[in-house]
């Protein structure tokens, strides 16, 4: 500005004064916000994913995060430290786990030559025991062919010419109902490759490189077109696992993205999305995948139809169409409330990291109580009893320090963001404590959605919306297996056989992933 351009009346200059100091401080909130948003990058980019935080050195100049003597060091309020009583435990032998028992053994004896086995004084030794070494050994797979040979009949004598009139010439006995007809794909070669996508990650282009070593020409395309024809198969079984979700009380939901190719009226780059709902009992548990091309709330309505009970979400804004719905119980998500203050802790400012500090010891007390209730085995009348007497009283803290700093942060700061977020998910935080099934966070939906973000790095996107339809029900088939602790193959090819001949629906409920049923049956 020229200085001959400044007002000489006093009052004038005073009020161009103040502007300018409150240009300067907008300014400086927002060159604060974004140098944090860098950090933010920053510790995304190069640091480690993992949020758990260490204890720092004594002589280090900061908080740490989970000593309650930070509170004093703070220039916040302090807070009351709270006594957290944690079970003994006695910490496991460090060492390779044992081979289970179960792998076959092939004995290879190692003895001394006959000569000495007699001793200087003239007497024949005697085996007094031996000692066992185990080393792995393993075996590449085996491909082998299945022949299904139908001998044929007919009469030489007539040709089928009868008093009655002509009979079938030629009679030969039907093949065995398949999962479908065409193709050299069998259930075992099947549920190899699937599994070998849908729980390992393995896309099709490089399982077609593992056959050609093999001698076996098996392109891409059929694979995908084995898939497809797999889970149309199998549909059936799809709308048992429907049905078997609705009747639970208790679901968790997620969502994450994925490229669809193809998709009608829509680019190939455009996001789509695939949901996920985790529900069933513990003894038959069910994962429930779908396909859409649209994150909107409505999505998440047909996935739930008319169930009634507990809905466990995290803080996305298209579940607050579910509100409206007076049988559902909304429940959040802690974890979600966590990350949000540990984005403070990697990249706020160090006046900022008192509050955020605060929050996540606050919340590390709430698991050390869920933590310690698991380990001793609590009941569900004590989980209840130690949920309304202790986190309740936590969670009225974090409550309280939120509100105390919401009206001194800068709302578009990471601190304000947390801050916020928390508000707007507390009171659905709060409602996991109406019931001991339910857990503090929704991981069990995101650990269930996993393998498909880990597998999506590797085959990049789905070539077809069928295809992302058929992708969305073998993750259902193959997940829902793991959380019934089944090897998901054994299930696959269990499924695979016995899916031809279940024509009720008795038959296909009795498909259903359900705990031990590969060990009873036949």
């Amino acid at each position: 500005m020229n200085i001959s351009a400044l007002p000489h009346d006093p009052e004038e200059l005073k009020q161009l004064v103040v502007s300018f100091q409150t240009r300067l401080a907008e300014q400086n909130s927002l060159i604060e916000i974004l140098q944090e948003q860098v950090r933010l990058l920053k510790a995304m980019q190069f640091t480690k994913s993992s949020e758990q935080q260490k204890k720092p050195a004594k002589d280090e100049d900061q908080y740490c995060l989970f000593d309650e003597a930070e509170f004093a060091a703070s220039d916040d309020k302090p807070a009351e430290p709270e006594q957290i009583e944690v079970p003994s435990h006695t910490r496991a032998k460090r060492g390779r786990k044992p081979i289970p028992a179960n792998i076959p053994r092939v004995d290879i004896v190692h003895d001394i030559p006959e000569e000495k086995k007699t001793c200087p004084c003239g007497c024949t030794l005697t085996r007094i025991g031996e000692e066992i070494s185990e080393k792995l050994d393993i075996i590449p797979q085996k491909i082998q062919v299945i022949r299904h040979i139908r001998p044929k009949y007919a009469c030489k004598e007539c040709e089928g010419a009868t008093s009655e009139g002509l009979s079938p010439t030629v009679k030969i006995a039907p093949m065995p109902p398949q999962l479908f007809k065409q193709g050299i794909a069998t259930p075992g070669l099947l549920a190899y490759i699937l599994v070998n996508k849908f729980c390992d990650g393995l896309p099709f282009y490089r399982q077609t490189s593992m056959f050609a070593r093999l001698g076996i020409d098996i392109p891409r395309s059929t694979m995908s077109n084995w898939a497809m024809l797999a889970a149309k198969a199998c549909a059936p079984l799809q709308d048992a696992m429907y049905a078997r979700l609705h009747q639970s009380d208790i679901i968790n939901m997620d969502e994450t993205t994925v490229q669809v190719l193809d998709e009608h009226d829509r680019k190939n780059t455009s996001k789509s999305y695939m949901w996920v709902c985790r529900g069933g009992s513990s003894d038959t548990p069910v994962v429930l995948f779908r396909y859409s091309p649209s994150r909107a709330g409505e999505v998440a309505t047909q996935m739930l139809g008319d169930f009634k009970g507990y809905l466990q979400v995290d803080g996305y804004v298209g579940y607050n169409a579910l509100g409206e719905n007076d049988h559902i119980t909304r429940v959040g998500c802690l974890a979600h409330v966590r990350r949000k203050f540990m984005d403070v802790l990697k990249a706020g400012s160090n006046k900022k990291k008192g509050v955020a500090s605060r929050a996540v010891a606050l919340i590390k007390d709430i698991y050390k109580l869920e933590s310690a209730a698991q380990k001793k085995k609590f009941s569900s009348d004590a989980i209840q009893a130690l949920r309304e007497e202790k986190v309740t009283l936590l969670l009225a803290k974090l409550k309280e320090l939120c509100t105390d700093a919401v009206l001194r942060t800068p709302p578009k700061s990471l601190l304000g963001i947390a801050i916020s977020y928390t508000m707007k998910q507390l009171p659905y935080v709060e409602n996991y404590v109406k019931d001991p099934r339910l857990a503090p966070d929704n991981n069990i939906a995101e650990n269930a959605i996993r393998p498909f973000a880990v597998g999506r790095k590797n085959w990049l996107f789905s070539g077809s919306p069928a295809g992302a339809h058929a992708s969305a029900f073998l993750y259902s088939l193959v997940e829902s297996a793991k959380a019934a602790d089944l090897n998901p193959y054994e299930y696959l090819l269990h499924v695979f056989e016995k899916m031809p001949n279940a024509t009720t629906p008795d038959d296909i409920e009795k498909l259903l992933p359900v705990r031990g049923m590969l060990l009873t049956t036949e």
